[in-house]
């Protein structure tokens, strides 16, 4: 029998026995692990695998199994697959001017300021966060806590450094968002790399924390967490929905990204659309 074959923009569709094999594979990928993708849109879980397939030139989701079980190289790739890590600096600028200009002014009533980047990726937007509560004159009592499942892509967010021809693209998504100073204040540079200044890093913190199976670590004022829950099926976001919800104070901020929204969601009732074009949510104060 012929196996199918994709390319990389083929949306892949899967026979049952294929369905079956991947539920294998997702299983196999918990146990050995820990992390739990068995939750995660088919679509974008299937895409990354056929991809792994045609890379490793493996015929077979079990085959792919198989290498993970008795590999761990395959398993760190597979991990790797799974583990969503598209971003920029001030990525949708709109959505860090509406923060800056609608959110900020109640933050600045807090006495210490607690910010949660869940689903951090290498770490742009914790970056840019900090660029804008410096601006703003809050970072010395804000603590950023910033997160990910991956560990690879935590160990790069901590170097805080980023290709130097990124910069001219984050400087204009900068001045989008209602940067005031020159962005090249924030950073310096060599020949090929843009180093966050420390100052802007002493008061982050980056830890490990995977979202489907990890609880609530703090009260916190904001919570970020842009164009990850995209990639959950509605029962795993409304988990996850549920942790942000019991890990925000009373009156915090929720910022999703663009193509996410609480509607549909259980928790929906309990914020205010503080922002709606801009996903930035208010959790209501109990009576």
């Amino acid at each position: 029998m012929t196996e199918k074959t994709y390319s990389p923009q083929e949306e892949p569709s899967f026979s049952a026995r294929e369905e079956m094999e991947i539920d294998l594979l997702l299983e196999g990928v918990y146990r050995l692990s820990g992390y739990d993708f068995r939750s995660y849109m088919r679509s974008s879980i299937g895409r990354r695998i056929q991809n792994r397939l045609r890379l490793e030139q493996i015929p077979t989701i079990s085959g792919l199994l198989e290498k993970a079980i008795h590999e761990p190289e395959m398993l760190t790739k597979l991990l790797n697959d799974f583990s969503i890590n598209v971003t920029e600096m001030f990525r949708n600028p709109s959505f860090f001017k509406a923060f800056r200009e609608k959110a900020v002014p109640h933050l600045k009533n807090f006495p210490v300021i607690r910010i949660w980047h869940a689903g951090c990726s290498t770490g742009e937007e914790v970056f840019s966060m900090a660029i804008l509560l410096e601006e703003e004159g809050l970072s010395d009592r804000t603590q950023i806590f910033a997160t990910d499942m991956n560990e690879r892509v935590l160990n790069l967010a901590k170097q805080g450094k980023f290709a130097l021809n990124k910069m001219q693209n984050y400087t204009k998504n900068y001045m989008l968002s209602g940067g005031s100073r020159s962005f090249s204040e924030f950073y310096s540079a060599d020949e090929q790399y843009a180093y966050i200044h420390p100052e802007l890093m002493k008061n982050i913190s980056f830890a490990q924390h995977n979202l489907v199976t990890d609880q609530s670590f703090n009260e916190f004022h904001v919570i970020v967490c842009r164009n990850v829950l995209i990639y959950f099926t509605g029962a795993l976001q409304n988990q996850v929905h549920q942790l942000f919800y019991d890990s925000l104070s009373d009156g915090g901020f929720l910022g999703l990204g663009d193509k996410e929204s609480l509607k549909f969601t259980e928790v929906a009732y309990q914020y205010q659309e503080f922002d709606t074009a801009e996903k930035i949510y208010r959790k209501l104060k109990k009576a």
